[in-house]
């Protein structure tokens, strides 16, 4: 059973960073004038794995996907924004699975989560940047959030409908 939950966190990371990968295919900046906006398409395996595997290995998942992404395709500072917003972004949707169906759907957990990446990577910004003027970016990034956040949250849920089809007790 071990190896088994080893294995699949191995192939939700793999898979995380390729949708990173294939997130930089997508000119979004082309149609939302916000730049650094992004799909969010690894956040798709974030939630995905913090509903179906224990959240130890959910964050073992982003810290590897955070880390092998800023190895292979960006930098120290993107390393930082990744690693304020996807840790953020995580607590956060953790604590509302807690409370799914009481007053939070998937979707819900989704912008949430969306918008706690944002606040992650502008607290992120300001430590790095020495400045607190780069938090007047963050309603832009938060009204991106909702739209972008129910993206990732259909996609999510488009998964797990599929995922009940298959034999997948870890």
């Amino acid at each position: 059973m071990k190896s088994k939950r080893i294995t699949l966190c191995g192939l939700l990371t793999a898979l995380a960073i390729v949708l990173s990968l294939a997130e930089r295919l997508f000119p979004l900046d082309a149609v939302v004038p916000v730049p650094g906006v992004k799909l969010g398409l690894a956040n798709v395996v974030t939630l995905f794995a913090l509903t179906r595997l224990p959240s130890r290995d959910a964050a073992a998942i982003l810290l590897c996907r955070v880390a092998l992404s800023a190895l292979l395709m960006g930098s120290v500072t993107a390393f930082l924004f990744s690693l304020f917003g996807g840790v953020l972004s995580l607590l956060v949707m953790w604590a509302l699975l807690r409370a799914e169906g009481k007053f939070c759907s998937l979707l819900g957990v989704s912008v949430a989560g969306a918008a706690a990446h944002n606040v992650g990577q502008v607290l992120a910004a300001v430590i790095w940047m020495k400045t607190s003027a780069v938090a007047s970016y963050l309603p832009f990034l938060l009204l991106m959030s909702v739209p972008l956040g129910l993206i990732t949250g259909l996609t999510c849920a488009a998964a797990l409908a599929h995922m009940k089809k298959i034999d997948f007790d870890v």
